[in-house]
């Protein structure tokens, strides 16, 4: 059976407001989250990821009562990262209506993170952000934090693997040197993590042209995560779908009466 490809809006938000910058600087507001993530349910997107870029207490409260209030009203798969640092976060926030968590930088200072929430609440839920940028590292491509500021001196691939044995469901593989450039997506960057990858990847940063969501997909992706492009009005969702369906890739249409 084949897959539907997953078309995946993303909400960057930080202090209950949306925003999107290139290469994580310059921030403008881009909306309300509850409000945008109907628009995208609407629209026909196939999940939604939103991303607590607020690194305060109050920010992650925020991110749970706008989880909350977006549960209510769309009924699509709601990953949610930031501020994730323990089983308990993963517990509030799948308590308040996300379906998935993504975790990042508390992974990378305690491995063991993924293998504990996989083992309490399966693998399923637990998708692994990977903010890779190219560099002199044995793969050509090293992990970063803080937005892609900080290396931390892992290598991405060699991450990837040690991840998947841990137990990570998904791997959200963000390039940081194309995030909100809309120039593409980093197809060597995708290939070599889907060579040592056999979970679902989504591949991030640097949609811009519908060519591009093809391309990805060409070179390993299986689900296709952009921001400012459906923000701001570049594409709209179901445009993307239909130029894929048109190359031979099966997507996802809503229900229409």
């Amino acid at each position: 059976m084949t897959l539907s490809v997953r078309i995946i809006p993303c909400l960057d938000v930080t202090d209950g407001r949306v925003v999107k910058g290139v290469n994580f600087k310059d921030l403008i507001d881009a909306g309300d989250p509850v409000e945008m993530a109907s628009i995208y349910g609407v629209e026909g997107a196939d999940e939604l990821t939103f991303l607590d870029i607020s690194a305060s207490v109050v920010g992650r409260e925020t991110t749970l009562d706008v989880v909350r209030q977006t549960a209510e009203q769309v009924f699509i798969p709601l990953t949610v990262g930031g501020g994730i640092r323990t089983v308990e976060d993963v517990d509030r926030l799948l308590r308040a209506g996300a379906d998935k968590v993504s975790i990042n930088t508390a992974a990378l200072a305690r491995p063991e993170l993924i293998a504990d929430i996989a083992d309490r609440f399966g693998s399923q839920v637990l998708v692994l952000s990977v903010d890779a940028r190219r560099a002199r590292t044995d793969s050509g491509f090293e992990v970063t934090t803080h937005g892609g500021a900080k290396s931390v001196g892992v290598d991405a691939l060699a991450w990837v693997e040690r991840a998947c044995s841990l137990g990570v469901g998904e791997i959200l593989l963000n390039s940081m040197d194309a995030d909100g450039t809309r120039a593409g997506y980093d197809i060597g960057m995708i290939k070599a993590v889907r060579a040592v990858s056999r979970v679902p990847l989504i591949a991030s940063g640097g949609a811009g042209s519908l060519e591009d969501f093809a391309a990805a997909l060409e070179a390993g992706a299986d689900a296709l995560l952009a921001a400012s492009v459906f923000h701001f009005g570049v594409h709209r969702i179901q445009d993307v779908k239909k130029y894929l369906s048109g190359q031979g890739y099966c997507v996802r249409t809503p229900y229409t009466e």
